[in-house]
């Protein structure tokens, strides 16, 4: 499956203020499978690895986020690029996630355990909310803060890309 019907609008790695809506999904399916994996084996550091791979993503770039590269490199080759959106819904959400998970490799380092089993909890339930339904909590938050915005409203988008989206 190759041709123009598999062609970005948008390069992943250098048009960062949009994003394929299919890849925050993947990051959160990841995000979701991670930590319930670390709840269900107490595995804690799972979580710590989860939380450092999302600070690495958020720091260095989607190069370095490994759900990323995998969602670009593997599974968008082979069914094509999704909707473009604004990608700062999704980037604030994945800063909550790695505040949370964190913040509970503080609490387990510390012996407080249970507050970072919590904190975890509330990472994968919300990861598995978004995964499964669509819905992003992290999302949500940032545009009852910000309100909406539209990929042709934002700044350094390419107009070819903008008007693509749309039509």
């Amino acid at each position: 499956m190759s041709g123009s019907a598999h062609t970005r609008l948008a390069d992943p790695y250098r048009d960062t203020t949009v994003i394929d809506a299919r890849a925050p999904r993947t990051n959160q399916t990841i995000v979701a499978l991670v930590t319930i994996a670390a709840l269900l084996t107490g595995w804690w550091w799972l979580a710590a690895l989860m939380g450092l791979q999302l600070v690495i993503g958020l720091t260095l770039g989607r190069r370095w986020c490994l759900p990323c590269v995998l969602y670009f490199e593997a599974i968008q080759p082979r069914f094509g690029e999704g909707q473009l959106e604004d990608s700062r819904p999704p980037r604030f959400a994945n800063v909550v996630g790695a505040c949370f998970l964190m913040s509970a490799t503080v609490l387990f380092v510390l012996g407080a355990g249970v507050v970072g089993w919590v904190l975890v909890g509330v990472v994968a339930a919300l990861a598995s909310l978004a995964a499964l339904t669509g819905f992003c909590t992290g999302c949500w938050m940032y545009r009852l803060v910000n309100g909406e915005c539209e990929v042709c409203d934002l700044p350094n988008v390419p107009r070819a890309i903008a008007d693509a989206d749309r039509g």
